[in-house]
């Protein structure tokens, strides 16, 4: 199994390769969309804003084959921090920005519902499965994951949230559609239940 991780200039690479090889992938990090024929499963990393990153996925040639691979082909696609929030229809930071569109919604930014809540969200925070899903084999219930974000993801069905974790009010931080998954956290940097969540991706 040969999982490609896409390399568009915004992402934590090194952390998530040496993951996803603990976790007992074989990766490829390529800034070559041709590369997507080679995978079996991929990942969108990402650290940054929103518009930075569509902006950035749109001039290496991503957008239109990432797409297909995913929507056509049904190859595992897993969006992680930034590259969870791109799946989106539209992001609000630095302006109205067109996403991926490969899970119906938009990114909207946190709002502290009180004077103890920081932006951005930063840290160990619980996870709250909002319905069961084979991403989730093996890991409990409001298992902790590690955050670092300012905006959060709002679909549009709420068939497609999976998990939720409790931050300004509730934040949604898994979200799932067919093949297709978005974590908030960074499952690489998230210890025993952020490596379980990636085996688990590794198997589907």
């Amino acid at each position: 199994m040969k999982v490609l991780i896409i390399d568009y200039g915004m992402g934590n690479l090194g952390s998530i390769s040496r993951a996803v090889e603990e976790c007992g992938g074989e990766y490829l990090i390529s800034d070559n969309p041709k590369k997507l024929e080679e995978a079996d499963k991929i990942i969108l990393p990402g650290v940054g804003s929103f518009r930075d990153g569509i902006e950035n996925l749109n001039l290496g040639g991503w957008v239109t084959p990432l797409k297909s691979y995913a929507c056509d082909k049904k190859i595992p696609l897993l969006g992680i921090c930034l590259g969870m929030q791109l799946l989106a229809d539209k992001g609000s930071e630095g302006g109205e920005t067109v996403g991926l569109g490969l899970i119906n919604g938009q990114v909207q930014k946190l709002e502290p519902k009180s004077s103890s809540e920081k932006i951005p969200h930063i840290g160990w925070n619980n996870v709250d499965k909002a319905k069961e899903d084979k991403i989730f084999e093996s890991i409990p219930d409001r298992s902790d994951f590690y955050f670092v974000h300012s905006y959060h993801f709002v679909p549009k069905d709420k068939k497609d949230i999976l998990a939720v974790t409790p931050y300004c009010g509730k934040f949604v931080s898994v979200v799932g559609n067919d093949n297709i998954y978005g974590t908030q956290f960074h499952p690489e940097k998230s210890s025993n239940a952020g490596f379980q969540l990636l085996k688990n991706f590794l198997n589907l």
